[in-house]
């Protein structure tokens, strides 16, 4: 079975991954950045999702010879002219804490009004292996409520409400969550990719 290592440190990332994965009948092994020998971990400083995806991809295929697999993901708010976009999980100044991050953010639009909340969560992803490089893009639109909802998911997900649901993200069950979220729908996408590279691996 072929091992694909996962460009991240995120185990709620890792999960979903592997989820989505497994419920499309994808078979490699998934290892994460805690399975291979540590390397510098690679700055994040292109201004595009695709571009921070490809970074962290090429770095984890540089060092360890793996075919690597990584995204790059966030929130795009209308009336904060797409921020926090690639800065998203470093909204409040330190990378990851995602209690800030939302508090920050509902505290930026608390003033406007729920109609022009609109905004989107895009996630890029990207596989490196010796054969090439892909990446794609995830989208999922929707709004913001004023307040947390739902203790499932993480980052901006207890605030995110999808057009047409009556829930946010944080408020569904993982397998709702995953048909339609924006990393479910890249990893889709890049799905042929990953079972070209496995089935040249078993060959």
């Amino acid at each position: 079975m072929m091992k694909l290592l996962v460009a991240s440190s995120s185990a709620h990332k890792v999960a979903e991954l592997s989820r989505i994965l497994m419920a499309d009948h994808v078979m490699v092994d998934l290892v994460n950045l805690s399975g291979v020998p540590p390397y510098p971990e690679p700055v994040e400083d292109g201004s595009t999702f695709e571009a921070n995806a490809l970074i962290k991809a090429r770095a984890g295929f540089a060092a360890t010879g793996l075919p690597t697999l990584a995204d790059d993901s966030g929130l795009e708010v209308d009336v904060l002219n797409g921020m926090p976009g690639v800065r998203s999980a470093r909204w409040a100044g330190g990378h990851g804490d995602d209690q800030e991050n939302l508090a920050l953010l509902l505290r930026q639009i608390d003033d406007v009004e729920p109609a022009r909340r609109t905004a989107r969560f895009v996630a890029a992803m990207a596989v490196v292996a010796a054969s090439g490089e892909t990446v794609v893009r995830g989208v999922v639109e929707g709004v913001l409520t004023s307040e947390p909802h739902g203790e499932h998911g993480f980052g901006y997900d207890p605030i995110f409400q999808p057009l047409g649901a009556t829930r946010t993200t944080a408020q569904m069950p993982d397998a709702d969550k995953d048909a339609i979220s924006h990393r479910g729908r890249a990893l889709r996408a890049i799905i042929p990719t990953i079972r070209a590279l496995a089935a040249k691996d078993e060959t």
